[in-house]
């Protein structure tokens, strides 16, 4: 039946599709409103999602509102990578499921890829701010089952990560999303486990950021690199970020710029920047 329905009609049930996937529920006038359609049209958009995929959503009446069921199987094939940016820029749309138009840009290829349903679990968990337990592999202890609170989910540049309170350390740790596995919401989140509470995620350091002072022949190519003003690019960023940043991009955090090689092109000038900011055992140079 898809085969015949329009482009435009596929973009409402795609995202119809997108919205029961990861907030888990959807109002008609979340439709009405995004695509600026009449109460009659969404309702058919409503009717012809429901005659496709009839185990994937119901209706409150007290609420007014489509949940997801337990049922819930997607009407269209999301793709991980291009989902998880696009929620990442705030865009909701579901689009590039049904062919929307792709643009002659490629990214680096990523050689792990995170679990669809595992994504949307811990959005909807975000969203409503609930808790959820997991199954979780780390490289130390192996399998265990972990209650979080999560409240972001990240790219560090080279792959994803969910930032989130542990109930059993009592702490906001980072988890890798290819290694979450078996999500569960298992009630609301409480008041002192909010992101509010998470120190060094509201914590904003500013980076200083130079040509590597022994690496670089010709620093003003790295200046037009990073648009730097007066041989200095300056940036803010969360002090929960800031090893997976001076990671990505090489940069020398020893005091003296002591780190020889090519990839080594920019120097962390403002070390002292960087005193109580935990995840640095990664960043180049420093400890």
């Amino acid at each position: 039946m898809l085969d015949s329905v329009s482009f435009a009609q596929k973009q409402r049930l795609a995202y119809i599709d997108f919205c029961l996937l990861f907030r888990g529920s959807i109002y008609r006038n979340d439709l009405i409103n995004r695509f600026e359609v009449g109460l009659s049209a969404g309702s058919r958009d409503f009717n012809l999602y429901k005659q496709l995929a009839p185990q994937n959503l119901r209706y409150d009446q007290q609420q007014k509102r489509y949940f997801q069921t337990d049922a819930f199987k997607p009407l269209f094939q999301h793709d991980p990578q291009r989902t998880l940016v696009k929620l990442a820029n705030d865009i909701s749309d579901g689009f590039d499921a049904i062919g929307d138009i792709h643009f002659p840009v490629e990214a680096p290829s990523r050689l792990n890829v995170p679990d669809l349903f595992v994504v949307a679990r811990l959005v909807q968990a975000i969203l409503n701010q609930k808790a959820i337990e997991v199954t979780y592999t780390s490289l130390s202890s192996g399998n265990s089952v972990k209650q979080l609170v999560p409240h972001a989910i990240v790219d560090n540049g080279l792959r994803w990560h969910l930032r989130a309170f542990d109930r059993v350390s009592q702490s906001y740790r980072d988890f890798v999303l290819t290694r979450i596995e078996k999500v569960n919401i298992c009630g609301s989140a409480e008041d002192f486990e909010g992101t509010e509470n998470d120190h060094e995620w509201q914590r904003m350091i500013p980076l200083q950021l130079v040509p590597h002072p022994h690496n670089i022949k010709h620093k003003s190519a790295i200046e037009r690199d990073y648009g730097m003003k007066n041989g200095v690019l300056t940036v803010e960023v969360r002090a929960a970020m800031a090893g997976y940043l001076l990671r990505r991009w090489n940069v020398d955090c020893t005091e003296d710029a002591d780190l020889r090689g090519p990839e080594y092109q920019l120097w962390l000038r403002n070390r002292v920047t960087l005193v109580d900011t935990p995840n640095l055992a990664i960043a180049p140079g420093y400890g």
